[in-house]
């Protein structure tokens, strides 16, 4: 199984990104998915999460500024941003539970980070 993220990049206070998680491989089904994220120095921490019945959570820092969204024939998440500011400036990384047969438990999934960097 691989996680492939997309969307990052850089952008001034105020602007928005939209970040996509693709998950691919053996896949029976993903229960949930979503992004953390860390700064240099931090430990890595929540910024929201999608589960496969739709139910969604974000970190306390996203204060109606983001929203993200699955979509279960695609195996996929997105991440919309908006009013981004400096203090959002990351490495994000999509994270999924994923079962990769009927009888295995869900397994926990990283991707590869994408960076985030917002100026003021």
């Amino acid at each position: 199984v691989q996680l492939q993220a997309s969307g990052g990049g850089s952008v001034q206070a105020g602007g928005s990104l939209r970040l996509s998680c693709v998950a691919s491989g053996s896949i029976f089904r993903v229960n949930d998915m979503g992004w953390y994220r860390q700064a240099p120095g931090t430990q890595r921490e929540l910024v929201a999460r999608v589960t496969n019945t739709g139910t969604t959570n974000y970190g306390d820092f996203v204060k109606g500024r983001f929203t993200i969204s699955g979509d279960n024939a695609k195996n996929a998440a997105y991440l919309q941003m908006n009013d981004l500011k400096p203090e959002d400036t990351a490495i994000y990384y999509c994270n999924a539970d994923i079962n990769i047969d009927y009888e295995t438990r869900g397994l926990d999934y990283w991707g590869k980070g994408t960076q985030v960097t917002v100026s003021s």
